[in-house]
This record gives C-alpha cells, sequence and structure tokens, in this order.
C-alpha cells in the first residue's frame, strides 16, 4: 500500500527562513486587519499600516477584533509560524492552526510513553521533580505523588497569604461563578485559567497531544493541566496573591496583566518548549523544520519504510 498524497506546502528554503532561536517567540495583534504584502504580513488599523516580517515570527496571537486574509495566513505556513486565536492580551486559547514543527516526534514521544504505565508514572515523578526540585519522587507511587503535590500546594498557599498579607481560608471555586470566590480565590482563578491558556498555545505549537495528559486524565486538556500546574507555586498563586494584595476591584483583569508581564520576565514560553522537549526525552526536537514534509510507512519490527509507494507481499516496489 501507498501512503495517501499530502497536499503541496510550499516552503521557504532554509536560507530564507529565520532560525527558529533568532525569532520573536510571539506577535500579539488585536482590533486590526491582518493582509500580506511580499514576505511580510501587515496589521491595519486606525493609527495606519504595521509591517512585520513574517519569517520572524514563532508564533502569531489573534486576539479581539482581529481580521485575517487568506493571503496573510499563506504566507505564515511558507514560513512556519505558528497562529493561535487567544482572547484579551493572550491570556485565553482558543483555536490554533497547524502545530509549528512538521515532525511527529513529539507527539509519538508522548504517546509512547503515555502508552506504558510504567513510563507514564516515570514523566508523572519527572513532573514532580521540575516543581518540588528540593525533594527526589524516585519510587513514589501515583497516590503519593499526588498526596504530596496536595500538601505542597497548600503550604504555597498559606506561604503567598503570609508574605502579602491577604487572608487565605482555603481554596473554594464554583465553576461558572467566579464572582462567588473572595478576592485571593478569584486572583488564583484567574491566574490559572490564563496559565491554562498558555500552556495550551505551547503545547499545540509543539504538536503534541492535548489529551494524553500524564498527572491529569480522561479530559480532551489533560496534558494541558500537567504542564500549567508545572509553574503554578512558582508563578501561578504569588501573582494571584499579589494582585488580591493590590485591592478587590477588577482584581480579574489586574490578575492577567499581572501575569503577563511574569510570563514575559521569565521567559515562561521558552521554559514550557523546553520541558515538554525533556519530560517526553526529545531534547533535540527542533520546532521547526525546514528540510519539508517527511513521511514514511510503518513496516514490521518497528521498520519505517519510503512512502509514496506500493508494497507486494514479499516487499518488493511496484
Amino acid at each position: 500500500m501507498s501512503a495517501p498524497s499530502l497536499g503541496a506546502r510550499a516552503f521557504s528554503s532554509p536560507r530564507e527562513l529565520t532560525r527558529v532561536g533568532e525569532r520573536l517567540s510571539f506577535v500579539y495583534l488585536e482590533r486590526c486587519v491582518v493582509h500580506r504584502d511580499a514576505h511580510a504580513i501587515t496589521a491595519e488599523d486606525a493609527e495606519g499600516t504595521t509591517h512585520i516580517p513574517s519569517a520572524t515570527i514563532g508564533t502569531l496571537l489573534l486576539g479581539p477584533g482581529t481580521r485575517i486574509t487568506h493571503q496573510a495566513m499563506s504566507v505564515l505556513g511558507e514560513c512556519g509560524a505558528g497562529v493561535v486565536w487567544v482572547g484579551e492580551e493572550g491570556v485565553r486559547y482558543y483555536a490554533g492552526g497547524r502545530a509549528l514543527t512538521r515532525s511527529s516526534t513529539l507527539v509519538e514521544a508522548q504517546a509512547t510513553a503515555w502508552a506504558n504505565r510504567r513510563t507514564r508514572l516515570s514523566v508523572a515523578r519527572a513532573m514532580y521533580r521540575l516543581r518540588f526540585p528540593d525533594e527526589d519522587p524516585s519510587g513514589l507511587t501515583r497516590h503519593e505523588l499526588l498526596g504530596r503535590e496536595g500538601t505542597r500546594v497548600k503550604a504555597c498557599y498559606r506561604r503567598e497569604s503570609a508574605r502579602t498579607g491577604v487572608p487565605w481560608h482555603g481554596r473554594h471555586y464554583t465553576p461558572g461563578d467566579f464572582a462567588s470566590g473572595d478576592a485571593p480565590n478569584q486572583a488564583v482563578t484567574a491566574a490559572a485559567q490564563c496559565m491554562y491558556g498558555i500552556a495550551h498555545a505551547v503545547v499545540a505549537a509543539l504538536g503534541c497531544a492535548p489529551g494524553l495528559g500524564f498527572v491529569h486524565s480522561g479530559h480532551e486538556l489533560s496534558f494541558v493541566l500537567d504542564i500549567a500546574d508545572l509553574y503554578k507555586t512558582e508563578i501561578g498563586i504569588p501573582v494571584a496573591f499579589d494582585a488580591a494584595a493590590e485591592g478587590t476591584e477588577d482584581i480579574g483583569a489586574r490578575t492577567r496583566r499581572a501575569l503577563r508581564d511574569a510570563v514575559n520576565r521569565t521567559g515562561l514560553l521558552d521554559r514550557c518548549v523546553s520541558d515538554i522537549k525533556g519530560l517526553l526525552g526529545a531534547d533535540g526536537v527542533e520546532r521547526t523544520t525546514c528540510e519539508g514534509d517527511k513521511v514514511t510507512l510503518q513496516s514490521d519490527r518497528g521498520v519505517e519504510v519510503d512512502s509514496g509507494r506500493n508494497y507486494d507481499v514479499e516487499g518488493q516496489t511496484w
């Protein structure tokens, strides 16, 4: 049998593309019309037109009020940029286009690690080690991991309450009713939602499967929740308590803006990419590939053969 033919996808040569490490991690646009001018995209609003070289973009975040043309999407696809539709100030993830990578290496590594109970636990332990590097989780069962994680998070709430002087009476959140919680709970909820959106954008850009989680399970975003939780006690909770300490008015929006600043300050997007690759054992995988699409057919015993050919029962092509 042969692989189905892929639609022709134009791509620039390696010399024409900007190296991934030299690209802008993301560009956020809102309330404008995004179009194309030669090999650049343009953002037109009431103040005029801004030209942005498309090959320098890692991911384009399209916020509220944006419209994008087919030609703009075409040039972004040619240069390997990701496109994500997000909420105000880039703190929600709504939808994404094609992943930045053309390789299935990361998602295959994720599926392989997830499908085996032993390696799935190994990745869960590695996630715990990333969050709490002062503790060795080797040998811990899943139940023990969950218990220790819960204890550490509760201690983080108490610590941040003492640091900021914000009273804390426990985590209380009613899904769909943001206003039901007190100020610190509203801030923690807003920060968590932002972290989920950021993690989802990175997971989608890398081409990983959002539903194959190693700690969380049974939800379409299990892996997204796993990744977002890596930075909960270091970034999310402290930012939330800082926002609550400033007052209760407009706490959701203030928390989101503060978290945006923290994300930029800590280089969180790059850290997410590096951590995901490390957890899946794919540190050497580039975010983009310039060589074009590589498609093979799976044969027996892990052997892969060239696609685009028909094979008879003896393995000969015809």
